[in-house]
This record gives C-alpha cells, structure tokens and sequence, in this order.
C-alpha cells in the first residue's frame, strides 16, 4: 500500500521543515505545533483518487499562540519560502480550503473558534451541546509531530475522552426524539398521503440520525455525512446487526412501504441496547399506529429526557456546522472569480 499524503507530509517536515526552524527561529519552533489535522478528506485518511482535484497535496498544519502569530508569523514564512523546494516526492504544496497554502501558521484559538465554536476546550455542558459532533473530528484527526508547549495535545485529548455522561444522553435523547418525530412518523404520513417529496425528506432525516444514535451508544464521534458509513464499519457493537438494514434501506429500489419496516427493526435494535447499557429502563413491547407509526424512539425520548437536570433538558444541543461557514464566507469573499472558478473545477465555456 502506497504511503499516505499524511506520512509523505510528515517527511517533508522532517527533512526540510524542521530543520529551517530549529536554525532559524528556535524559540519560535518550540511554541509552535505541527501535524495534519483539520479540514480535508487526507486528515481521516480517507482521501482517495477523487480527493485530489481540488485542496489537496503535501500540508503542514501549523498552530501557534495568539501573540507569536502576530509577531512572527510573516518572517518564518518568508524564511519557510525562501528555502523549502517546491515539491517533495513528487507532490506540491496543497491548497487549504480556508487558511490558503499547505503551510499557514494560524492561532490554536482561531483554529479552535471555527471549529468548534469556542477557543478552548468545551469545560462546561452547554459548551459541549454547542458543538457540531462532525467538527469536532476536525480537532481529532490527523496526527501530531511535534508540540512541545503540549497544548493543542491537551485540546485534543479532552475532546477524545468523548463526552460527559449527561451531555451524551442529552444528545441521545435529542436524536430520538428527531429520529422518530421528524422521520419515521413523518414518512409514515407521507405514505398515507402519497407525498413522495415528504418522504424522501424524512426517509433521508430519519436513516442519518439512525445511524448518528449507533455511533452516539458506541461512544465513538461521527464525521461528515459522506464518511459516515465507512466509519460507521468499526463500531464493535450495533455495526454488524444495523448494516445490513441500513444498506437495504438506503437502496433507490427499496420501497417506502419497507424502507419504513427497516427504519422500524433499526429502532428495535437500537432501544434494546438502550435498555442493555442502562440508558433507559426495560419495558413492554409495543405495537405501532395505522396512522402514526412505530414512534419507540420517542419513548426513549421520554424517559431520558424526564431523568435529566432542567439546565440539560433546556439545551438545543447543536448539529449544523455553522462555525465552518464563519471561517469560510470571509475567506471566500475575499477570492477572485477565477481562482475560485479553479478550487471548484468549473471551466467556463469560451463564447
């Protein structure tokens, strides 16, 4: 198996990056953290052919404190550029989606703040719901090479503990509640009305938020839609009696009518390892509605939501990535057309 773009990167920093800074700037050097963190389909390794069209080649993730960027950051670069070789094995410097080219210092609190909101690790439960659980795989993928001071690490490992007990049932109750109330009851009345946009917009809700809750009751993050499945293969527990509903269910061919029967056997499973791990206490069986469905998610709702503190029960907790969207809008506005015709690989057609 060739070498990831990960180890390739931490070559260059090894033999060229590394070496200028400790000369040049050693101070500096040992304040700074290097790796491939972040953004970017490389950073879970999950990049593949298709990943190289656009933001994608040797990077160098590069965080410092707030005070040594404002300082420093302009002279290491021009050191940086003035020595560093244009390609190494082959491959060139990246273009990054938000800070620009593959070495690109910015401050650990900035790059924290447009992922997951805040400049410092979450420290109380509101601050924990507010995160988008897929950003937080931005601060936890990747590697570290070097970071003396010890504090991005520090981030890092509060964040890979997984959340507080409360904040995790919160969450659960949460996705339950939307899972069952805006997905399956919703395609149950979409059916009945024969409303196949209806449908399709509840199917689509209610299997992601099925798969969301695996991940949730297995303690494990999970990231951008696009990756969830493959991520979703290494649960130790619910991946091997869920994947193969899922699979049938996500399938074009496969009818409202039996997509919502697999929605209904994936609760089953689901609410049973609720029960098994104490989340939420045994129960009778039930049957659904002709008119309103199998709405179980719902029960779990109740009755974790009710045994919860009002201080967790009034958090929303947060599932959209609206501290992406911050970063990018500036950095976007601030693009020519034409380069920003190339990130997208838009050609226009000559007149």
């Amino acid at each position: 198996m060739s070498e990831s773009i990960i180890e390739i990167s931490h070559g260059f920093f090894l033999e060229h990056v590394a070496p200028i800074l400790a000369r040049d700037f050693p101070d500096e050097f040992a304040q700074m953290a290097f790796g491939v963190w972040g953004l970017g389909s490389e950073a879970l390794r999950m990049d593949d052919e298709y990943s190289r069209d656009h933001h994608w080649g040797l990077r160098i993730d590069t965080l410092m404190p707030n005070e040594l960027f404002q300082s420093r950051r302009k002279a290491i670069l021009e050191a940086l550029n003035a020595e560093l070789p244009s390609s190494y094995q082959g491959h060139s410097l990246g273009e990054q989606a938000v800070s620009g080219a593959g070495i690109n210092p910015e401050p650990i609190e900035s790059f924290l703040a447009r992922t997951i909101g805040i400049d410092h690790p979450p420290d109380t439960y509101e601050e924990w719901l507010g995160i988008p659980e897929e950003d937080i795989i931005h601060v936890i993928n990747g590697e570290v090479w070097h970071d003396p001071l010890g504090r991005f690490t520090a981030v890092r490992e509060t964040l890979q503990q997984y959340y507080p007990e409360p904040v995790r049932l919160r969450r659960i109750a949460h996705w339950c509640r939307y899972y069952s109330g805006m997905g399956t009851y919703a395609l149950k009345r979409a059916i009945l009305r024969d409303n196949d946009y209806y449908a399709s917009i509840a199917f689509g809700k209610a299997i992601r938020r099925a798969v969301h809750l695996a991940f949730m009751l297995e303690k494990h993050y999970y990231p951008y839609d696009k990756w969830t499945m493959a991520f979703f293969a290494r649960l130790p527990r619910l991946y091997e009696p869920l994947h193969h509903v899922v699979d049938e269910a996500v399938r074009p061919a496969t009818g409202w009518e039996r997509k919502l029967d697999l929605l209904d056997q994936i609760a089953d499973v689901l609410d049973a390892m609720m029960v098994a791990d104490g989340i939420i206490p045994p129960h009778p069986q039930f049957v659904g509605s002709e008119t309103s469905g199998y709405r179980l998610m719902e029960w779990a709702y109740y009755e974790i939501i009710r045994k919860l503190g009002p201080e967790l029960v009034a958090i929303i907790p947060q599932w959209e990535q609206i501290y992406l969207e911050k970063s990018v809008a500036p950095f976007v506005a601030g693009l020519d057309a034409k380069t920003w015709q190339a990130a997208l690989n838009l050609t226009p057609i000559s007149e």
